[in-house]
Parts: C-alpha cells; sequence; structure tokens
C-alpha cells in the first residue's frame, strides 16, 4: 500500500539519486527502501518495494514512468495478435531482481516481522495493458471484453499464469504472505466480474495459494463486488473506505479482512484521526483475522507523524502483536 513512498524524507532522498524501475532493479536499494517503514515505525509486517507493472518490461510492453503522468506502456496490447506475441515468463530469469530483494529482506528482518510479496492481479495488468497507462473510463478495456472475448480471456489467462506464478516464486524466495492487487476492478460490474474476470482471479490465486503462503485479495471502489471477489478463494479480502468494515466482513464471515482506513484521514488533525481509527477498530470488535490497514495507499502528503500515531492507536487496542 505504497508503505514506503513519497511521504517519507528518507525515501525522497533516494530517489533524488535514482528512478523507481533503477531502485526496483537494484536489490540492494530496493531492500533500503522495504526496511525504511519497518525501522521507523514498527509496523506488523513488511511489503516489498516493487512495481505491479514490472512483468511489462520482459513482455516489451514498453514500460516507463513518467513525472505526472505515471505508468506509460509504448506498445499497447490490443489485437488478437499483440496478445500472441507476450511470451511466457519464467519469474526466476525475467524477475530475478524482486526475487533476490525479497531474499535480502527475510535475511535483514531475521524474523522480526512477516515479509509481503504481491502482484498486480490479472484485470488490472491487462487494463494497464490495453489502455497504455491510467484510464477514467476503460474505454479500449471494455472494448475488448465486450467485442472479443476469446481475445480477452487469451490475454487474461496469460496474465493470471504470470501473476500466480510470480507469487508462487516470491513465497518461495522468502514471502511469507502474497498480495494480489486489483487496483481496477472496482470499474465493472459484479456480472462483468463473474463473467470477463472471476476465472482468471481464480487460477491466479489458486496458482499462488500452491506455495502455501496466504493471499490476500485487493481493491478498490469494490463494495459492490466483494461478494464475487471472495469467490476468487482468496484467504483474506482487503476492501477500502468506501463501505463500513462490519458490512463487509459479513459478506465473507470465514475470511480474514484487511483495511479499510480512509488515506485522506492521514492528513486529518490528531483528534479526527483518532476517531477514524478506532471506529475501524470497533467495527472489527477484536475478531481474530483483521489486519488493520489503509483502504488504498498512503499519499505523498501524508506527514510521518500521522502513521507514528496511526500505529500507535493500533497498539493501544491490540497490545499482543500476532504476525
Amino acid at each position: 500500500m505504497r508503505q514506503a513512498g513519497r511521504y517519507l524524507p528518507e525515501y525522497q532522498r533516494i530517489r533524488r539519486g535514482a528512478s523507481l524501475l533503477e531502485i526496483c532493479h537494484k536489490p540492494d536499494l530496493a531492500t533500503e527502501v522495504t526496511l525504511l517503514p519497518v525501522n521507523r515505525f514498527g509496523v506488523d509486517g513488511a511489503i516489498i518495494f516493487a512495481d505491479i507493472l514490472l512483468p511489462f518490461e520482459p513482455l516489451d510492453l514498453g514500460l516507463s514512468f513518467q513525472s505526472g503522468q505515471g505508468p506509460v506502456i509504448e506498445r499497447p496490447v490490443r489485437s488478437p495478435e499483440d496478445v500472441k506475441r507476450l511470451r511466457a515468463l519464467d519469474p526466476e530469469t525475467d524477475l530475478g531482481f524482486v526475487l533476490e530483494t525479497v531474499r535480502q529482506v527475510r535475511r535483514e528482518l531475521d524474523g522480526r516481522v512477516p515479509v509481503i510479496g504481491f502482484a498486480g492481479a490479472p484485470f488490472t495488468l491487462a487494463s494497464y495493458a490495453i489502455e497504455g497507462g491510467p484510464s477514467r473510463d476503460y474505454l479500449e478495456t471494455k472494448r475488448l471484453m465486450y467485442n472479443d472475448p476469446d481475445t480477452w480471456n487469451d490475454l487474461l489467462e496469460r496474465f493470471a499464469t504470470i501473476t500466480g506464478s510470480y507469487l508462487a516464486a516470491q513465497a518461495a524466495a522468502g514471502a511469507q504472505v502474497l498480495q494480489v492487487f486489483d487496483s481496477w476492478v472496482g470499474c465493472l460490474s459484479p456480472e462483468d466480474y463473474r463473467r470477463f474476470v472471476l476465472p482468471h482471479s481464480i487460477r491466479a490465486i489458486t496458482l499462488a495459494q500452491a506455495s502455501g503462503a496466504p493471499v490476500i485479495h485487493f481493491g478498490t471502489g469494490t463494495a459492490t463486488l466483494l461478494g464475487p471477489m471472495a469467490d476468487a478463494g482468496a484467504d483474506v479480502m482487503g476492501v477500502d473506505w468506501r463501505i463500513p468494515l462490519d458490512r463487509a466482513w459479513e459478506q465473507f464471515p470465514e475470511r480474514g479482512i484487511q483495511g479499510n482506513l480512509d488515506p485522506v484521514a492521514m492528513v486529518a488533525p490528531l483528534p479526527e484521526l483518532r476517531r477514524r481509527v478506532e471506529d475501524v477498530l470497533d467495527r472489527a470488535n477484536g475478531r481474530p483475522g483483521h489486519i488493520f490497514n489503509l483502504g488504498h495507499g498512503i499519499l505523498p502528503q501524508t506527514p510521518p507523524d500521522s502513521v507514528q500515531a496511526v500505529v500507535e492507536i493500533v497498539r493501544e487496542w491490540s497490545p499482543a502483536r500476532v504476525t
């Protein structure tokens, strides 16, 4: 959830000398960045510093990050021929730098907290690849989905295999928890999710779970999709702030839940921030299986002191840390 990000002065200093992709490709730097929030705030898990779009590099889609624009994919995937050109990935060969970061972080932490690996979900990866970057309406994504379902399913099947095998490789390298980021899936209706996405989410999560590591399934804008997403079979469901945590949990009572503080609450005055954190904890009601987290990534404008305050408030409510 961008645990190590632009809100941290230490991270900003590192970024002045290296781009995001350069950090990802250098395990020593990626390890240093991964450990920043663990060492500074004492959070209960370390999520590997990487990016969900890193598989696009070996797929030769022309990935870059432009200032003020975000990720740009130079060669979008929009036709059957584009899909057929996508080769299979070997995580150890093609993304070995991430796996080395996992190994280094695991050694550095020496059991202090769990290591969390992650990858993009098939739908979100496909959407980025089709749109060529961020989108508001997902026009090209839905155009392909509706007009050429065979090509769509071919593309999603390929990304499901990439996601599942990549996550399993991270677990083999030392990640103890795995997270699937479906950041864009909230643009879909429940019907479209079940028809066009669910089978591929199931495949990705099943491949990841074969590693033995528990899997968290996260998305944003998913209040209407939580039931169908739970059918994909992850061990823990991530929820954003658009639905109360207790209402969300009713839809998958036998699973764990992650969430769900609004990231913008982190810029609120401390009394208001405390009220909102305690509301989330109150709704969880001490029930086992709750991972307190934001409902999406930490914003660059977040004061580091607010992060420390949230960690301390959660610890007040949950003095016995469970990892």
